[in-house]
């Protein structure tokens, strides 16, 4: 009874080893029957067979699905609206003050462009170009008288104010209408450049300097007032929070409006428009 017991356990374990293996489950049914048959086991074989069946069912398949795509890297990047709370933000800052100021940046942005950014470089737009010296702003025809020697030439004399010559210079070649003045003494002679592609291009290229130089003040007003919330020991954290987003949303509303002008300012100017 031993041995048959010992080689029955060797049996099962030969069969549960090969895991599925269909030549090894018919040896061993077949096994237990001619083993059991002559002594007369009180044990039924019906049991046993079903639990090595049981051992050797192969393990249930896994099915791993794919991952949906995450709906929110979609929206990822896009900026989240914000509702402004005049009555609210009217109550932290100076919000007029600080619209007031971000229009001003943006008109200055407009003037540039109507003056400076012509395919035909005007008397009008050198006389009322604006120079910046000791700290003032002058209008360039109040410091020098500016004049149309021809059509291709204009000339600023300079003789009452020869200390502004420098300054004068620096304002020309920044002014965005792609000049090169020559000095001669106090006489300064600007040739007006011929309307090629190569000098629409120049001029599209200023128009986004202008622009950048517009964004950044429309920034430095926007900072400004965020650091004189933040000194502000009444409010609370939340309040700060909801304000500087609501001051953040306010500039960059008028930095997509500079931006919109900028882009219609170059399609003109390219001759795309």
């Amino acid at each position: 009874m031993l041995r048959i017991t010992a080689l029955l356990r060797a049996a099962s374990f030969t069969a549960l080893e090969s895991n599925g293996n269909t030549i090894v489950r018919a040896f061993t049914k077949r096994f237990i029957c001619t083993a059991l048959r002559p002594v007369r086991c009180e044990l039924p074989a019906a049991p046993v067979a079903s639990l090595i069946a049981a051992k050797l069912q192969p393990p249930p398949t896994v099915r791993h699905y794919a991952k949906g795509k995450d709906k929110k890297k979609d929206k990822k990047g896009a900026a989240a609206k914000v509702q402004i709370n005049e009555e609210q933000l009217g109550g932290l800052i100076d919000l007029d003050g600080l619209r007031t100021q971000m229009e001003k940046s943006l008109a200055a942005m407009k003037d540039d462009y109507v003056k400076n950014l012509s395919l035909r470089s005007t008397t009008g737009s050198i006389e009322t170009l604006r120079i910046t010296y000791e700290g003032k702003d002058y209008q360039l025809q109040e410091l020098g008288q500016v004049v149309r020697k021809n059509p291709k030439t204009l000339v600023v004399n300079l003789v009452a104010f020869p200390q502004t010559i420098p300054v004068v210079l620096q304002a020309i070649q920044r002014s965005g209408m792609n000049l090169n003045p020559q000095q001669d003494g106090t006489t300064l002679f600007i040739p007006v450049p011929k309307v090629t592609r190569e000098h629409r291009e120049g001029l599209a290229k200023n128009a986004k300097v202008l622009f950048i130089k517009c964004r950044d003040r429309i920034k430095d007003a926007q900072n400004q007032s965020i650091k004189k919330l933040k000194k502000q020991s009444n409010v609370s954290e939340d309040e700060a929070f909801q304000a500087q987003a609501q001051i953040t949303a306010i500039a960059d509303g008028f930095v997509k409006e500079a931006e919109k002008l900028m882009e219609l300012k170059q399609a003109e100017l390219l001759g795309d428009k």
